[in-house]
């Protein structure tokens, strides 16, 4: 894999196929769609940051590259995307072969440009909290210390605002610290922008303008009016805690058959409508932190009656989940408005039972939002990610907002659409295909918000007939890919990031052994993972084992190598050896099977799944196991129930959870103090080594991931168990001495590849 390591530290992009299927023909024969996983913002160490605008193109806009081809005599350079001649403007005039600007040097095919002058003073970020009140006592008081620390980590120039909701919605106004004082809505009710102006008094001091819209300072809303709602961190500090401090549960009485009355949605669109007005276009996020299923309002998905369960992955597979799609259509306005508007939705769901982010899914990963889902406002995994996001140094997110993302490509290929947190900005053209997968038919993406993290999965379609004779091998076969991300860097500069990208294609009939050099298993399965689990959520009747098996036949039989109809055999090349394995894993992984989920949880695993880069995806599809014992340091194991012994403690790293597994006699050891006496200083060590690397681990991932430490045959094994491959299970041969079984009828790895390698060579 190291020379794909290498193309993603140099770009940010991996691909399934690094040498491409040239025709329309051969592409659909390869199985796996020409695509590329890319981090937008990934950071790197020696990119130049060229402080002038870029050289476009003046037909296809696409930036000068390094593979643009330049005459330096006649001062004229040749886009490689449309061929068209462009003239140098005067200020190249020095350009020659030893005096090249930094964006023909070959090694920057990633840089960055910040226009100088043209970008106005920063706009200040802007934090609006939306936090629910319907929650126990225990949990208020984790929410509100939660929310005074990050409080204390905001930056001083930003501006804050807080909005509480329970059975009716409470718009607090800080900019008045002497009386706290409050606008409140009944949360049944639908706001529009223009009553929620009206209601808040927006134009008491200076009449409402008769034409034009009326959003932010420029379009005639009085600054003071706005300063009211959204204050500077540093001027509203002491208004905001002692409003937090006093901060009730809800007062209305719930009786004991009911549900408490949560107007979630409500509560939102009043955010995104007031900072719609407010600070319209500029980076600004509405932090929700809910604590339980909304049973008011338009985005309702329960009733207030206790004994209506709420909906569960079989009741959305018959339809009969009555709230669901109503919800879902008001999650969609709102984020058409939120997209429009520039704003992002972050999500904190911290409950025992379901909030709806299954409704909400649309709203928060189109805008680019952050969500973490944990079972208390008192758990690690909710206070450590909320820290996280407003910490600054080496673990920071580099928070950026309103980001464009656009693509060029060569003109035998079309984009069918990117899976991943963007909206589509509907730029119809000639790049687009027919087909479309997540957001098409454009090739420019809205990203409201986006850190260095963020990954888009891009689908491509190779359109390319067949080469009709030998004349046109000549000419250059080379695909090019370009992305443009214009985004607000969080230091409040405009930049723009170009990477181009330049692939090799092949044709005919010697070109198999060209592409199984090129294939990159890791971006593949990662690939597949979510395009099964868009599938999944977008077709009905969809059979997802069905088509990934089928999917995995097809590419085993294609380049495989193998005599007909004889298993024993076939064999596959190392690029391909692990894919097997890897759709043997995402086939039992919580994108597929949704049993013992809700559909909340379904939906948090595929919005993270769906916006992560290839190497913690591969870990959330075959979670990475590392023994210790005192034979050996810490060493890889292979997923198996295999690698479970008496003797060794077992780190399993799943990506939303982190299990330090003790084998029973290791376990006998600890519970007797050995570790405390110092002639067992070894043993001591060897507890503390994995605690260690879980804790470097945690240090480094958003959300933060849930820490079990567990011993053999205890019950919190099961998060060990359930991704071990069952090669030893209650029916067949027992188990090594000291080791374990596993109780269940999936069948093993080994089983799944013999009927593979059968289907593969008939």
């Amino acid at each position: 894999m190291a020379e794909f390591l290498d193309l993603e530290a140099q770009d940010g992009a991996r691909m399934p196929w690094n040498v491409i299927p040239g025709t329309k023909q051969e592409s659909t024969n390869s199985v796996i769609p020409v695509s590329a996983i890319y981090t937008p913002l990934k950071p790197f160490p020696a990119m130049p940051v060229l402080p002038y605008s870029p050289l476009r193109c003046r037909t296809c806009r696409s930036v000068l590259n390094p593979f643009s081809i330049v005459d330096f005599a006649a001062k004229i350079w040749i886009c490689p995307f449309c061929f068209q001649r462009n003239h140098f403007p005067p200020h190249y005039a020095s350009i020659s072969d030893d005096n090249l600007p930094a964006e023909l040097f070959p090694q920057y095919t990633t840089i960055e440009y910040q226009t100088p002058g043209d970008t106005p003073a920063a706009a200040p970020p802007v934090f609006l909290f939306v936090v629910d009140t319907c929650v126990i006592e225990e949990e208020m008081a984790y929410l509100k210390s939660a929310l005074s620390q990050a409080v204390d980590l905001l930056p001083d120039n930003s501006l804050v605002g807080l909005i509480t909701f329970g059975t009716y919605v409470q718009v607090h106004e800080l900019g008045f610290g002497q009386i706290p004082k409050t606008y409140v809505f009944k949360g049944s009710k639908d706001m529009s922008k223009d009553q929620l102006l009206e209601h808040m008094n927006f134009f008491a001091k200076k009449p409402r303008p008769s034409v034009g819209v009326i959003a932010g300072a420029r379009d005639g809303l009085s600054t003071e009016s706005i300063s009211r709602f959204l204050v500077p961190a540093s001027e509203c500090e002491f208004t905001l805690n002692s409003v937090l401090d006093e901060l009730q549960k809800d007062p209305w009485s719930v009786p004991a058959d009911q549900r408490a009355t949560r107007c979630t949605s409500t509560a939102l669109g009043i955010a995104a409508s007031l900072l719609g007005a407010c600070v319209p276009g500029s980076g600004a996020r509405i932090m929700a932190f809910v604590g339980g299923p909304s049973a008011e309002g338009p985005g309702a998905i329960v009733s207030k009656i206790l004994s209506e369960p709420i909906r569960s992955h079989k009741d959305l597979d018959k339809d009969s989940a009555p709230h669901y799609h109503k919800a879902v259509k008001f999650f969609e306005g709102l984020s058409k408005q939120l997209v429009h508007q520039g704003h992002v939705l972050d999500l904190f769901a911290c409950a025992l039972e379901q909030v709806g982010l299954a409704e909400l899914k649309i709203a928060v990963e189109r805008t680019g939002g952050l969500v973490v889902l944990a079972e208390s406002f008192g758990h690690s995994v909710f206070k450590d990610s909320l820290k996280r996001v407003f910490q600054s140094g080496e673990y920071d997110l580099g928070l950026s907002s309103n980001g464009i993302f656009e693509i060029s490509c060569s003109k035998d290929v079309k984009v069918q659409g990117i899976i991943g947190p963007c909206a589509s900005l509907e730029k119809k053209g000639p790049l687009c295909s027919e087909s479309v997968v997540g957001q098409g038919n454009t090739s420019a993406w809205k990203m409201c918000g986006l850190d260095k993290a963020t990954s888009l999965c891009l689908i491509f379609e190779i359109v390319k007939k067949d080469i009709p004779d030998v004349i046109g091998q000549s000419a250059s076969n080379q695909f090019y890919f370009q992305f443009l991300t214009y985004y607000q860097h969080y230091s409040g500069q405009m930049r723009l990031r170009v990477t181009t990208l330049s692939r090799r294609w092949v044709t005919g009939p010697g070109s198999i052994q060209d592409l199984i050099a090129g294939f990159d298993q890791e971006a593949a399965a990662v690939v597949m993972a979510r395009l099964v689990s868009f599938k999944m959520e977008t077709e009905t009747e969809f059979d997802p084992i069905r088509w990934l098996d089928r999917s995995l036949i097809r590419l085993c039989s294609r380049f495989g190598d193998y005599q007909k109809d004889s298993p024993s055999s076939f064999s596959l090349s190392p690029r391909f050896s692990i894919f097997p394995q890897f759709i043997f894993h995402l086939r039992r992984s919580q994108f597929v099977q949704v049993f013992n989920n809700s559909p909340d949880e379904t939906a948090y695993f595929r919005m993270i799944l769906n916006r992560e880069n290839v190497a913690n995806s591969v870990v959330m599809i075959q979670p990475s196991l590392i023994s210790y014992s005192f034979h050996s340091g810490p060493e890889p194991a292979l997923l198996d129930v295999a690698a479970i012994a008496a003797d060794r403690i077992l780190l399993l790293d799943s990506y939303f959870t982190v299990v330090v597994f003790h084998g029973a006699t290791i376990a006998q050891w600890r519970n007797a103090g050995y570790h405390n006496q110092p002639e067992h200083e070894a043993f001591a060590l060897l507890l503390r080594a994995p605690g260690d690397d879980a804790d470097a681990i945690i240090k480094e991932r958003f959300p933060v991931p849930r820490l079990v430490i567990c011993d053999q045959h205890g019950s919190q094994a099961r998060f060990l168990l359930a991704k071990l491959n069952p090669s030893a299970t209650y029916n067949n041969d027992a188990p090594v001495p000291g080791g374990d079984i596993i109780f269940t009828d999936d069948v093993s790895f080994e089983v799944f590849l013999d009927h593979l390698q059968r289907l593969a060579v008939q």
